[in-house]
């Protein structure tokens, strides 16, 4: 199975990314995060977060184990480029040209099936999770179902419970608010 991760808009230029996928290019996840972390590129740390990156997801999302993976293939593409103006002598400019790239980066098994979860483990797992998205969903219900009630009454009606509940008449409160701002001031 083939599980991809992306980095998107990465400020580096494609050229030097690309110079790190034959190091890296059909290695085991373990050597080639090995790899990476002792590399002396400026882009190392950051493609070793993308294969981190890329070994979880084949983890959580597909089950896979981490020892039966590789890296199949990096690719790194051309993003959008910043353009920028530099003052050179003489009143000229000269143009500066900021380039980002985006980087997928593939893995895949070495043996299909091979140390992968079963099928079961990983829908208990979802199946727990609904079940506290019920209780949440539950008490927007019961909210909802508060609040229906309170539409039904007339506006005098809502105020005497909230009254009952300790707030101050809103009508009041208003009043008092109005009257000292429109306050009459003697000569």
């Amino acid at each position: 199975m083939k599980v991809q991760a992306r980095l998107n808009n990465y400020r580096k230029s494609a050229r030097k990314v690309r110079e790190v996928a034959p190091v890296i290019k059909g290695l085991d996840v373990v050597e080639a995060e090995w790899q990476l972390e002792n590399l002396k590129k400026g882009c190392a740390q950051v493609l070793k977060k993308l294969l981190l990156s890329a070994v979880s997801n084949a983890q959580n999302n597909h089950g896979l184990d981490k020892n039966n993976l590789f890296v199949s293939e990096m690719v790194a593409q051309e993003g959008r480029t910043l353009k920028r103006w530099r003052p050179r002598a003489y009143g000229r400019a000269a143009p500066i040209l900021k380039r980002s790239c985006h980087v997928i980066l593939s893995i895949e098994e070495k043996e299909e099936g091979k140390g992968r979860k079963k099928a079961e483990k990983a829908e208990k797992k979802t199946g727990e999770k609904t079940k506290e998205q019920t209780g949440a969903k539950n008490a927007r219900d019961e909210k909802e179902r508060e609040d229906k009630k309170d539409q039904g009454k007339t506006k005098d009606e809502q105020i005497k419970t909230k009254d009952k509940s300790g707030m101050k008449d809103s009508k009041n409160i208003k009043s008092t608010v109005a009257k000292k701002i429109f306050r009459r001031k003697s000569f």
